[in-house]
């Protein structure tokens, strides 16, 4: 039974794309073969990869395994809190209001702008000389 999947979820955020696994056991979290303290290493990261579990109140009931790939560390935690939080709605669709209050449901839709042809970056233009 402990490798059966019970339920998974897919978070992106930018150009971060986790793959979330909820498994039956006791707790265990690994993303990308390392546990969560290991895998981000600030506690800000860590405790918003873990929050739906909080908010749902199952921290001991499962295992959780991540699969992450594409941008920073702030980008991946956002995409396996959004990962997880699907994960957990499909299991226990009751929760919905307790995730959907915490916005952990919600994806976050911003994404870095393209650079325009003409300027130095995305807004910011060459300096002007006046000679």
């Amino acid at each position: 039974m402990a490798n059966t999947i019970l339920s998974w979820g897919l978070g992106r955020r930018k150009t971060s794309v986790a793959r979330v696994r909820l498994l039956a056991g006791a707790g265990g979290f690994v993303i990308n073969g390392r546990p969560v303290d290991q895998f981000f290493t600030t506690i800000e990261n860590q405790r918003r990869a873990v929050a739906p579990l909080g908010a749902t109140q199952v921290e001991a009931r499962y295992d959780v395994h991540v699969n992450v790939q594409g941008g920073g560390p702030t980008g991946q935690a956002d995409a396996v809190r959004l990962g997880l939080a699907r994960a957990l709605k499909r299991l226990h669709p009751d929760q919905d209001p307790a995730l959907r209050g915490q916005g952990l449901l919600t994806r976050d839709s911003r994404m870095k702008e393209r650079k325009k042809y003409g300027r130095r970056g995305a807004r910011r233009g060459f300096q002007f000389s006046k000679r």
